[in-house]
């Protein structure tokens, strides 16, 4: 019985490398968006705007942000969390996620920086940096899906 209880109070859980890489991924998501509201950390923020390239908001005063940026960054690592619970939907999300990263580079690519298609707001840090998320994110699609780590508080060995 005191095993029993110990082994519940440690709430060991076992996660495959793809769901810990949803998981990673939706917490940073999460802090990005965040961060993204704080002034200080958004430079120029009362510059913001709700969309649209005329934002002048800069994450770490590098990333051109808006609010409808920062709110796209909370869902995506709202979802990234949700999904990392169940490995075909980790799966799912890395790969989903990478996709619409790599659309998303390509279309700052093609887009006039400075005209109203770029209700995003995109910048040229902005087009780089969803380049390296897309390919990082497809990557970890790809993860073992069939080793699991178990994780507690104390330590992680894999089984």
């Amino acid at each position: 019985m005191a095993k029993t209880i110990a082994h519940d109070a440690a709430r060991t859980t076992a996660r495959t490398p793809v769901q810990q890489g949803a998981f990673l991924s939706g917490v940073v998501f999460l802090i990005v968006g965040v961060l993204g509201f704080i002034p200080g950390i958004t430079t120029n923020y009362s510059a913001m705007e709700f969309a649209g390239h005329e934002s002048g908001a800069m994450l770490l005063g590098i990333f051109q942000v808006s609010v409808l940026h920062n709110i796209v960054h909370l869902l995506f690592g709202a979802a990234g969390i949700a999904m990392s619970k169940a490995v075909p939907k980790a799966r799912q999300f890395l790969l989903a996620a990478g996709i619409i990263y790599l659309v998303l580079w390509l279309y700052g690519l093609v887009v006039d920086l400075a005209s109203e298609a770029n209700f995003v707001p995109l910048n040229s840090a902005d087009n780089w940096l969803h380049l390296l998320l897309g390919v990082g994110l497809i990557a970890l699609s790809f993860l073992s899906r069939d080793q699991r780590v178990a994780v507690d508080r104390n330590r992680t060995t894999e089984r």
